[in-house]
């Protein structure tokens, strides 16, 4: 009697145990492989100096889609409503290291997004934490064949910022789909590390941020259109405050699924500034360069294709720099207009596991007159 009582008993706490854990889903991204990468240049963002060629041979991670694992999960509140989480880790596959960190926050557990926040299929979602603004969301999937990923080959190498920018401090809404629209707008309080206090008659150390986007996707169209706004923090420079800066961004795209192909377009513009800047080859400007008086025009051809059960892509990416930032008028230094060349193909093994091959080519890196990168690499992905 007594061990019928005990099984019971244990039965019913493992069920609660089981009950409670079907709201939490654990999920990720492992990503590797082997490439070839290399920069040749003598200096970026219209920059000169000595020319140099750095080049490694070697396991790469995280092409197709950066590596992760991580937490969601929703608990029903009644009424259509319920409180939703997602707490995500990046991390480099050849070390084991955490990623995303930053100069200002070099220490994040889940760098890649930490939210926690209330949906509903009526009236939509609101999150709160750290997360990709809303452009980043929308945009990549409707006009880039690489889907956002594959390293200098995505779309964000010429739009800054759409290039998965995440932010700190970030609250965003977004709509329900209706019919295939969906509307999204955020605003965060300071971009990259804790929020600080201002004081009476300070500066405002915090940069803020907004972020909106609009997106349709029905059938075989695709379009999206994208606005940002980022005022950077004030700071003395000897006895004069600088910074206050305001970088604009806005993006139009479009995308046509014609079955045999699926062929896309996109243009933007960038104003004092850039957003999320792209790796070429290990070669990195920082994550935000503010450039008042710069002005940019970016360009996407896009083109994707199945062959077999696997998928062709292929696109083509310009950043050309309409105005140099105020700061180098008159120096003499050029700037050129950026071109990234790429084609990649994507073969699945399974619904989890797929292989992918990817080549891109990229010349006036950043601006700079004979800053070349190229990338080869071969890798396998798997999602959990």
């Amino acid at each position: 009697m007594k061990k019928t009582l005990l099984a019971a008993a244990l039965m019913a706490g493992f069920a609660g145990i089981a009950h409670a854990e079907t709201s939490v889903t654990l999920y990720g991204i492992v990503d590797g492989g082997i490439g070839f990468n290399q920069y040749k240049g003598s200096g970026v963002y219209g920059g000169s100096g000595n020319s140099i060629t750095s080049k490694k041979t070697g396991l790469i991670n995280g092409v197709q889609s950066g590596n992760r694992w991580g937490l969601k999960g929703s608990e029903d509140l009644g009424d259509g409503l319920r409180a939703v989480f997602q707490l995500e880790s990046g991390f480099d596959l050849g070390t084991g290291g955490s990623a995303q960190g930053s100069a200002k926050v070099n220490n994040r557990l889940f760098g890649r997004q930490a939210t926690l926040g209330l949906a509903g299929d009526s009236w939509g979602q609101l999150d709160f934490g750290r997360q990709t603004n809303i452009g980043s969301k929308y945009m990549p999937g409707i006009v880039d064949p690489f889907g956002g990923g594959f390293d200098q080959a995505n779309v964000g190498a010429a739009f800054t910022s759409v290039n998965t920018v995440r932010y700190d401090n970030l609250v965003t809404y977004q709509t329900p789909n209706f019919s295939g629209f969906q509307f999204g707008v955020g605003y965060s309080f300071n971009t990259d590390g804790a929020q600080a206090y201002k004081e009476s008659g300070g500066l405002e150390e915090n940069q803020r941020a907004i972020t909106t986007a609009l997106r349709y996707s029905n059938g075989p169209i695709g379009l999206v259109a994208t606005y940002d706004q980022r005022k950077t923090a004030e700071f003395y420079s000897g006895n004069n405050v600088v910074g206050g800066d305001t970088v604009k961004a806005w993006n139009i795209g479009g995308s046509y699924d014609f079955e045999v192909v699926k062929a896309s377009l996109a243009f933007g513009q960038t104003r004092d500034g850039m957003f999320a800047t792209q790796s070429f080859s290990g070669e990195r400007l920082p994550a935000n360069i503010n450039g008042k008086g710069l002005k940019v025009n970016s360009y996407l051809v896009g083109l994707s294709a199945p062959v077999g059960a696997g998928n062709v892509m292929a696109s083509w990416t310009m950043a050309d720099p309409r105005s140099a930032p105020d700061a180098f008028q008159g120096t003499g230094a050029e700037f050129k207009k950026q071109h990234t060349y790429s084609l990649g193909y994507t073969h699945p093994l399974s619904k989890r596991t797929n292989v992918y091959a990817i080549g891109s080519y990229a010349k006036n890196v950043h601006f700079s007159t004979d800053a070349k990168s190229t990338l080869v690499g071969v890798g396998l992905r798997h999602q959990f």
